[in-house]
């Protein structure tokens, strides 16, 4: 006597479960590479950031003796956009040069998205002034709001901003 063998479906389920699986390492895959892409656009605005501060604090060094213009024309967003003269077409003065350079960084940071401020370093008791960059949600101020850069002397965990002291 001969017995048939039949599957009766046993192969549909095997190819379902092998399906299941697939899907959920594609599923993997697309997650890490958005997370790939994510981080590749955040290191973009962290080099961006680090070139505008970097560019604002040898401004400030080599314009020493006016630091106090320069903090409070970063403080005042109206001052930051206009520069009452040229710098690169007529002789400057000190002040003159400050307003003009405050607006070049400025200007330039809001043409790639990012707000600018200079505050006096958080946990510190020298008097140090730090640039604050930030772009996103993030504004560049300390607070405790969910929307400041740092907490006292804390960044935010979800905030995407630089701070660079300037010496």
């Amino acid at each position: 006597m001969k017995t048939r063998n039949y599957q009766n479906g046993v192969g549909l389920i095997e190819v379902l479960v092998a399906m299941l699986i697939l899907a959920i390492g594609v599923l993997g895959f697309i997650a890490l590479q958005y997370r790939a892409v994510e981080a590749t656009s955040e290191s973009g605005y962290r080099v961006q950031a680090i070139n505008i501060t970097r560019d604002l604090a040898e401004r400030v060094r080599i314009n020493r003796g006016v630091v106090d213009t320069y903090m409070s024309e970063i403080g005042t967003p109206d001052k930051q956009t206009v520069s009452a003269k040229n710098c690169f077409t007529t002789n400057c003065s000190t002040t003159e040069l400050a307003d003009f350079d405050v607006a070049q960084v400025t200007v330039r940071a809001r043409s790639v998205g990012m707000s600018m401020n200079v505050m006096e370093c958080q946990g510190n008791s020298d008097g140090r002034n730090c640039v604050y960059v930030a772009w996103g949600d993030t504004s560049a101020t300390n607070g405790t709001g969910q929307g400041d850069c740092t907490n006292n002397t804390a960044y935010n965990p979800a905030s995407t901003c630089l701070i660079m002291e300037l010496y």
